[in-house]
């Protein structure tokens, strides 16, 4: 038995933008207590290259940048939400500069760049390293905070709810979590009035990804468990421009090397084809078309000419350009001995983005009583089937503060923990097959690229479904009868993943935005949302 057990006014998983944002706003008020599955880097945020889309051009308009949201969508946006983020975009901005993020600036405005997908030029950035420095200054601010406590190396387990009361309950309220402490290798129960899941995504599903190590989906496989709605997990976003390396995994070459001038070419191993720009071949706005119609471009082109990649090419633009905007980029490619300002660059699409997850509303309420969620993790109505470029950083400064107001404004309706029991490991051994895992894990990766990938039709989805079965069986044997490792916990998350994308992509009889089906290649007239209930 474990009587290790911490009480905090908030508990916030996650410490990237949104976790960070709802705790900084909270923090004045409230306890918090924020749990970093790692170090407190090492989730997406400071991994976002791009920047955040924002109105602060002349000439652009909130009407705009919302029609950008909406069209990139493909319909299925959630317009009130859509408006929300976007009114809101210009103040949360300001609140980072504020906060000393070091913006590049033009005279005396920010200078913004243009991506696929938006009208205008309306990305503010830090060079090619926005997330990085977005990250840099919100743990300063979170560290600096005497009501803020971060605790790193903390591996959530589930979620504790009302069935965990020492006196059982069946009404499903939240009261926090229990979680693998790595330093200790023992698990201990963190409870609080509200608990917020910003958890990020699902993207290690999948073989090729941009998602850093510990993007297992957690969060969504928690709530699922728990008993919240998860929706849209078919929705899964493929970055067209991954490095191609086998010694280097995900380094993303980010959109705006498109947006600055870049062309996609086929590679030498094309043969006559070689040095083809084939972007006209597909769409009328070229190498700034959508990411999953330039994504689908390359799979076609991957796949029809057999190729392991294709080629990135921004050196007609001359050295000093290229040098000036990416010089994180051009930096880290020369220690890979590739100059992109004379040489291509190879590329292959990669995971990048859930558009799917937990169902919030505009506050960030999920459907448990003290469970809210924001960012990645979550299904908020921002990105419908497809998100639009520097729209994610976007939504967890936004919806952090959502949440933070709408647990201020309602505090005395929140509850204080019932007595929780602890975790129980009396009936369960150390394992003694690690290996077990480690192939369980390579295999849902192989079979959710091959299956449930880019393009995807219904037999490949029911081969992935069948596997999903038998590996459930085995995991679920092997949960109950060893002590959790952080490994155990990942993989179970994993699954639980894996099975709400492939259940959610046979569920949809249709083609839109991301979810691309030779089966059902057209788009039908009613934009429906995915919904899967426990």
């Amino acid at each position: 038995m474990s009587d290790t057990t911490h009480e905090s006014d908030v508990l916030v998983l996650g410490s990237g933008a949104a976790g960070l944002t709802t705790a900084l706003h909270l923090a004045d008020r409230f306890k918090v207590t924020v749990l970093a599955k790692g170090g407190f880097a090492e989730g997406s945020t400071a991994w976002a290259q791009g920047g955040i889309a924002a109105v602060l051009e002349d000439g652009d308009t909130f009407e705009s940048h919302i029609e950008d949201t909406m069209v990139a969508g493909a319909g299925l946006n959630d317009r009130a939400t859509v408006e929300m983020v976007v009114e809101n975009a210009p103040a949360a901005i300001e609140r980072l500069v504020q906060l000393g993020v070091p913006f590049n600036t033009e005279g005396n405005a920010l200078h913004l760049t243009r991506e696929g997908g938006h009208s205008h030029r309306r990305i503010a950035h830090v060079d090619d390293a926005t997330g990085l420095a977005v990250q840099t200054a919100l743990l300063r601010a979170a560290q600096a905070h005497p009501n803020i406590t971060l605790v790193p190396d903390m591996v959530v387990i589930d979620l504790a709810t009302s069935r965990h009361e020492l006196r059982y309950s069946g009404a499903g309220n939240v009261w926090g979590v229990y979680a693998f402490n790595r330093a200790t290798n023992r698990v201990e129960l963190f409870t609080a009035r509200a608990t917020v899941l910003a958890t990020g995504g699902a993207g290690r599903t999948y073989l090729f990804s941009t998602a850093p190590r510990g993007a297992t989906g957690d969060g969504i496989a928690m709530a699922w468990r728990a008993g919240c709605r998860i929706s849209n997990m078919e929705m899964m976003q493929f970055h067209p421009t991954c490095l191609y390396n086998l010694d280097v995994k995900n380094f993303l070459i980010t959109e705006a090397v498109r947006g600055e001038g870049g062309h996609l070419l086929l590679p030498p191993d094309a043969g006559e084809e070689a040095g083809h720009r084939f972007m006209p071949d597909f769409d009328a706005r070229l190498e700034l078309a959508p990411r999953d119609i330039v994504a689908r471009a390359i799979d076609h082109e991957i796949k029809r000419l057999g190729l392991d990649y294709v080629h990135l090419d921004i050196s007609h633009m001359g050295a000093d350009f290229v040098q000036h905007h990416f010089p994180t980029i051009y930096h880290r490619l020369l220690d890979l001995d590739i100059d992109m300002t004379k040489e291509p660059i190879p590329v292959v699409p990669a995971q990048h983005y859930t558009c799917g997850g937990v169902v919030i509303d505009r506050d960030g309420r999920t459907d448990l009583p003290g469970l809210y969620a924001a960012g990645e993790v979550s299904q908020s109505g921002l990105h419908g089937a497809n998100r639009l470029a520097s729209n994610s950083l976007l939504e967890c400064f936004v919806f952090g503060e959502a949440v933070a107001n709408h647990i201020s404004a309602h505090w005395g309706e929140l509850a204080p923990p019932p007595a929780i029991r602890p975790w129980d490991e009396s009936r369960v051994t150390d394992s003694d097959e690690e290996v077990v895992i480690k192939q369980n894990w390579t295999e849902i990766r192989r079979f959710m690229w091959n299956y449930v990938g880019i393009v995807r039709t219904t037999k490949r989805l029911e081969r992935a479904a069948h596997r999903i079965k038998l590996l459930r069986e085995e995991v679920a044997d092997y949960y109950g009868h060893f002590r959790v490792t952080p490994d155990l916990i990942e993989l179970r998350n994993l699954l639980e993943s894996a099975d709400l994308i492939v259940r959610s992509a046979l569920h949809r009889k249709e083609s839109r935005g991301l979810h691309y089906t030779l089966d059902y290649p057209e788009t039908l007239a009613e934009a429906v949302d995915t919904v899967l209930v426990p």
